[in-house]
């Protein structure tokens, strides 16, 4: 299998993947709305989907145009940061369970997570998204791409970090480690 070929098969893989984040959301911004949840943000989020479509597209479309030579350590290290990026993302959604969701709707009363990865990061998943904003287009050196996508996500990650932080202020404390 050329590299192209498999660079093709493993954004697939990735965009499989945020479908089934999709499916977990739809599922758990339910839950959240049956509580009482209220979303935040609406503004921002379409541009948010579109950015991060444009990001498995623009990976491809660079990487059949360009057909750039990929140093095979270039292709293997960015490689693990995605599979590592995907691990904390799981992570992140696993420790939120039915709380987490592509939205930003919080349900009154509840107090914010601090545990998982949580206890470590305030903002854990936005991590993930930046690590693979980077490596998945670098495992090909679409490198314009993973320039665009950065720049375009840090102005989008200063709102949406904005707007979260206001929202989980609405919530009670969290409770300490262990309670």
């Amino acid at each position: 299998m050329t590299s192209l070929l498999a660079f093709t098969v493993l954004v697939a893989l990735v965009g499989l993947e945020r479908v089934a984040e999709l499916v977990v959301s739809t599922r758990n911004a339910r839950w959240s709305r049956e509580r009482g949840g209220v979303e935040h943000g609406l503004g921002h989020f379409p541009f948010m989907v579109v950015l991060h479509t444009a990001l498995l597209v623009g990976a491809l479309a660079e990487a059949w145009i360009r057909q750039p030579e990929v140093p095979s350590a270039l292709a293997w290290s960015m490689l693990g940061l995605v599979v590592a990026s995907q691990a904390l993302r799981w992570w992140c959604i696993a420790t939120l369970g039915p709380r987490w969701n592509t939205r930003v709707i919080v349900v009154p009363g509840m107090a914010p997570v601090t545990s998982g990865p949580y206890r470590f990061l305030r903002h854990p998943n936005y991590v993930a998204v930046v690590v693979e904003g980077v490596a998945l287009p670098l495992v090909h050196a679409a490198w314009i791409t993973a320039l665009v996508f950065t720049v375009l996500n840090a102005a989008l990650l200063v709102v949406r970090i904005r707007v979260e932080d206001a929202a989980l202020a609405t919530l009670p404390s969290a409770e300490p480690a262990g309670a």
